[in-house]
């Protein structure tokens, strides 16, 4: 039996658990959608119009407590100089709800629930949502080569196979929890105890010893070097076959509402690239404020250079494919289900 799931008991039993659960919850909120959006289709052809309109509110989750309340990149930007909502309107959508979550399983339970219409997380919480039947489709596949390290307690562990045996927190459900089971994997260390910590915690701990290493994001990892936690490993640098992606998602009830919204989406997104391209300054500025990082580190960890014009590239499909296969392999993921056929290509 493959150690991460005896170990942690994290994808698998949490999947399973919660998968009558959620799938009685989107079954209701499936037929609560149907109908809702015969009456708005009544409605619209009632006032003339023949056709019917979205939602006037539209709902997006992101990854972070983000102080001014939008996610980063060019998406975010949009919102942030009010790009985005002024075309939004012309479709009816006049009221923009942003909603901060900690971790990808926790926005993609929002989804699946009927709390959100559009989510942007991580690969790895969005393949496993989808694995247990999430209804989701993949509007653009917003990052790709997402760093993550492992950082060691002080005067603890000095090499990966030191961990055998040790304590190592991750955010369950994560790009980096991916990344850390895969490192176990490839290196062939085994009886390691993961545990479940958000990002606030996981440096705690560490700092307390708690627990003798961390899988961590790269911003948060080089914010904690200086105070001489030792790296271990960085995917980027050693194992990039391990870095993470990020898609943004849509669920199939908003889509049914506004099937045009992948598209709509996609142009908004490049538009404010374009404009953010002009005044890159000010869009270091704004992601320095956002999230209360440190200017250079923002410009270090999030290049506008990275930022992706294309909705999707083949080496990032190639990624998600990948990401998916060692889901499956480790017996994380649920089911297999077609990569191809959840994304919504331009």
């Amino acid at each position: 039996m493959s150690i991460y799931r005896d170990r942690i008991g994290t994808f698998a039993k949490w999947g399973k658990k919660r998968g009558l659960a959620l799938a009685l919850v989107g079954a209701i909120v499936l037929l609560a959608a149907t109908a809702c959006g015969k009456a708005d289709a009544t409605k619209a052809s009632a006032g003339g119009g023949g056709q019917a309109k979205p939602p006037s509110t539209l709902r997006i989750g992101y990854i972070g407590a983000n102080k001014l309340n939008v996610p980063g990149g060019s998406e975010g930007w949009g919102f942030y100089k009010g790009l985005s909502q002024d075309e939004l309107k012309k479709y009816g959508i006049t009221d923009i709800q942003f909603i901060g979550f900690p971790n990808g399983p926790d926005l993609s339970e929002a989804i699946i629930g009927g709390r959100l219409d559009i989510g942007s997380l991580g690969d790895t919480p969005a393949i496993l949502a989808k694995s247990t039947g999430a209804p989701t489709k993949v509007i653009h596949q917003n990052a790709s080569g997402s760093n993550a390290l492992i950082l060691a307690k002080k005067g603890g562990p000095t090499t990966l196979a030191d961990l055998k045996g040790k304590k190592v927190s991750v955010k369950k459900g994560s790009y980096m929890h991916r990344y850390l089971a895969g490192l176990l994997k490839k290196n062939n260390i085994k009886d390691v105890q993961l545990i479940h910590l958000l990002d606030d915690d996981a440096d705690a701990a560490l700092v307390r010893g708690e627990v003798d290493a961390i899988a961590t994001t790269e911003i948060r990892a080089l914010k904690m070097i200086p105070q001489g936690f030792p790296v271990l490993d960085e995917a980027a640098k050693n194992n990039p076959d391990l870095v993470g992606t990020g898609v943004t998602v849509v669920s199939e009830s908003y889509l049914r509402k506004f099937p045009d919204i992948a598209k709509v989406w996609n142009e908004l997104r490049v538009k404010a690239l374009d404009d953010l391209k002009k005044q890159e300054e000010a869009y270091y500025a704004f992601l320095a404020e956002n999230t209360g990082n440190p200017l250079d580190l923002v410009k270090k960890t999030s290049p506008v250079s990275q930022l992706p014009r294309e909705t999707f590239t083949d080496a990032g499909i190639q990624m998600l494919e990948g990401t998916k296969s060692f889901l499956l392999e480790e017996k994380l993921a649920d089911k297999n289900f077609s990569v191809s056929d959840w994304l919504i290509k331009p």
